[in-house]
């Protein structure tokens, strides 16, 4: 029997590509100390948590103060949080993705919207289609409660149309307006989910174009990992009228547990190593989370460096995370043709997404 030949790495010259790329925050931020104070907090395990997690300051949309005390905000007060954060930082990012191409959003083929920090009907891309003048006949695409991974599903549906439309042009933005989903009590869990998350959009322009728009890599592949044994792990669960997120404390020993095994099949397929990585783009989920991936496939602080940055001055941007990270290193200007990188994300589900992207 003649063995199996390994498959042999091939760099494509076509394919669905990353054109370009614009993030938003709210105008203000605040440190985590500064959040500590706004809310009167001296529990010596709350502060513990925000002062020890890797970040040194948030974008937040946080409500001011009255007489020194900071409001509860009712269900109505977050969802219209919801909204007009995506249609304060939505355009920015879109125009900032868009604008130095000479594009405009009437330009756009495919506009696919995630979201999983508030649910709109209609939903996101209704919203800004009326405030931005995209086509009336662009198609659409909402994907709601995917959670921090929901960025590389997304990518996959932007991607999956411009191959099939090639010259055609898809819009992703992952609009994560995370103060909108917080719960203030005093347990501990809830600490944690509010000493995390930060405020962001994030808009990545993906075409199949052959003769244009070179510069960005090739979208090349995808593999997928739900570890359903830890389905409740990370879930939204009501706190008396309100969702509260729940994060299960044994996360990042799950995620680094098999995020070996996505990885090893995107790679193997394509009969690459992880030494052939030049550039690694992960979700900023938290610091254990990062540590376990880093130890689990082996990779430094300086192969996560863009990651570890968007941690500490922006938090966990959940969806839009990794396309911050991705941002950074693009601004490195250190990419050369022929280099090879891999994406990471990790949510609910348990869920790990992995991409492959060739310069």
């Amino acid at each position: 029997m003649t063995p199996k030949s390994k498959p042999v790495f091939r760099r494509p010259e076509f394919g669905a590509r990353i054109i370009s790329v614009g993030t938003a925050v709210p105008p203000k931020k605040y440190t985590q100390n500064e959040v500590l104070d706004l809310y009167h907090e001296q529990d010596r395990r709350i502060r513990k948590i925000f002062l020890g997690g890797n970040i040194e300051t948030r974008h937040l949309y946080l409500p001011e103060p009255s007489n020194g005390q900071m409001p509860v905000e009712s269900n109505q007060e977050l969802i219209d949080k919801h909204l007009n954060g995506v249609l304060e930082l939505g355009p920015k990012a879109i125009t900032e993705c868009l604008s130095p191409l000479g594009l405009a959003p009437y330009d756009v083929d495919f506009f696919c919207c995630i979201s999983s920090t508030g649910f709109l009907c209609p939903g996101i891309s209704a919203h800004l289609v009326n405030k931005m003048r995209f086509r009336e006949n662009v198609q659409r695409s909402d994907i709601l409660g995917m959670g921090c991974n929901a960025g590389l599903n997304g990518l996959q549906a932007v991607s999956a149309f411009t191959r099939s439309n090639p010259g055609k042009k898809a819009l992703l933005l992952c609009t994560e307006i995370c103060s909108a989903a917080y719960v203030y009590n005093k347990s501990v869990n809830v600490a944690v989910v509010n000493s995390l998350f930060g405020d962001g959009v994030a808009a990545v322009l993906v075409c199949q174009d052959n003769e244009n728009f070179l510069d960005g890599p090739i979208i090349f592949d995808f593999e997928s990992h739900i570890i359903v044994e830890a389905i409740g792990a990370m879930k939204f669960e009501l706190d008396g009228t309100k969702l509260s997120f729940y994060l299960d404390r044994d996360i990042p020993y799950v995620i680094g547990a098999n995020v070996e095994k996505p990885l090893g099949r995107l790679l193997g397929r394509h009969g690459l190593k992880r030494r052939d990585i030049a550039h690694w783009v992960i979700h900023s989920g938290g610091k254990k989370v990062i540590d376990a991936i880093e130890y689990n496939i082996g990779l430094t602080d300086y192969d996560v460096r863009h990651t570890l940055n968007i941690l500490r001055n922006y938090g966990n941007l959940s969806s839009a995370a990794f396309l911050f990270s991705y941002k950074e290193l693009m601004r490195e200007d250190i990419v050369k043709k022929g280099d090879v990188g891999v994406a990471i994300t990790m949510g609910p589900g348990t869920t790990i997404e992995t991409a492959l992207l060739i310069w």
